[in-house]
């Protein structure tokens, strides 16, 4: 079969669009779960399955057996950079439809309601990605997503010159289109205007602008230690700001990780620290005076403010909460009055600092006292 431009547009952008994703991946700039990429997977390669038996000789359906491979491919390669979770109940659904679709084909001969079960399990699938991304939209912040819905729409010119496309032809490509455009313009960012996922702005294409701060609640400027993080809007006492989301490492393998921009690690337990994250938290800065802190919760680890924040006020907090490294330290230059000149580990501090920090759940778990841990439990 020859093939004509459209089908290598449906297939470049495709394969370009996981290309990105994966090269999110090793930056940290996306956050897939394994078992949804496990059911992406799967039904993905069932759908060109039963997509080639509905429609023979269609060479979109090339285009969807492309994509279940390199969706596969980056399913593999994601599975030691991502986290597990267990399948959620629309996860389950899409399980659970991929079975029966497998049922209806192979046992019943089913093949049309074999493949709409599959489309049908599509949005579902995606549904968890949709509250993600409405959550915190860095989290899905790739131009992959515009990628695939390019690819979509050349897949769709595809089938519409192919011939004259019915239902069976048309449900999965425009299903894929409209799924992938939906979170395409979620993480649009300030407008509707898709093209912002790309990093359009004033002009300037930035494919990968790591520290786009979410819309209107922080932005990013320079001061004399470099980038940092300020308010944009008023944060009051308790406020969650900001998520901390970097891979963990061993401490045995930080040491040959760290260089230049990369020294951004966190001491989590006594022999693990939170690696660079690539967005936003990576460039909050130490403070003697901090107006935040870090709390670390079965969630998550969050940034939270410890007194009312206004709109101006770089946001920092004391490194020294989560440290227990007898070897480190570091000159401390945030210029507060309240400077301690040396940043070190957290019996560095003085008591009522610590106590100020323990009571407010503000350190690191391995650095609560036994008494701290069962008044917690208690309440």
């Amino acid at each position: 079969m020859t093939f004509d431009l459209w089908f290598l547009l449906a297939v470049g952008f495709s394969f370009s669009g996981y290309a990105v994703y994966l090269m999110g991946l090793r930056r940290q700039t996306v956050r897939p779960n394994r078992a949804s990429w496990l059911i992406w997977a799967a039904s993905t390669g069932l759908e060109a399955l039963t997509y080639a038996a509905v429609n023979p000789g269609a060479p979109q359906g090339w285009v969807f057996a492309i994509s279940s491979v390199a969706c596969l491919a980056v399913t593999l390669g994601i599975w030691r950079r991502s986290s597990w979770a267990p399948p959620s109940n629309t996860e389950t659904f899409c399980i659970a439809a991929c079975l029966t679709a497998l049922v209806v084909w192979l046992v019943f001969r089913e093949t049309f309601w074999a493949h709409m079960l599959v489309v049908l399990a599509v949005p579902v699938s995606f549904w968890p990605t949709w509250v993600s991304a409405m959550q915190d939209r860095s989290r899905e912040r790739s131009p992959a997503w515009g990628l695939w819905t390019f690819g979509d729409l050349a897949t769709l010119m595809v089938a519409v010159r192919a011939g004259q496309p019915g239902v069976a032809e048309l449900s999965y490509v425009l299903t894929e289109f409209l799924c992938h455009a939906s979170v395409w313009f979620m993480i649009g960012l300030a407008t509707i205007n898709p093209l912002r996922s790309f990093g359009v702005r004033r002009g300037g294409l930035r494919f990968f602008d790591r520290y786009k701060p979410q819309t209107g609640m922080f932005r990013v400027d320079e001061t004399h230690l470099g980038k940092a993080v300020f308010a944009a809007a008023p944060f009051a006492e308790g406020d969650t700001l900001i998520e901390f989301t970097g891979r963990r490492f061993r401490a045995d393998q930080v040491p040959s990780l760290m260089s230049g921009q990369g020294d951004r690690f966190v001491q989590v337990t006594p022999d693990h620290y939170m690696g660079p994250s690539g967005r936003i938290d990576d460039l909050v800065n130490h403070s003697c005076a901090p107006n935040a802190g870090l709390r670390f919760t079965d969630d998550g680890v969050f940034l939270v403010a410890i007194r009312a924040i206004e709109p101006g006020e770089e946001i920092a907090w004391d490194y020294s909460t989560t440290l227990r490294e007898s070897n480190w330290h570091m000159i401390c230059q945030c210029r507060s009055p309240e400077c301690r000149r040396v940043i070190g580990n957290f019996d560095s501090l003085d008591p009522d600092a610590q106590e100020f920090f323990r009571a407010r759940n503000l350190v690191a778990p391995y650095l609560r006292r036994t008494d701290d841990v069962i008044r917690k439990r208690a309440s």
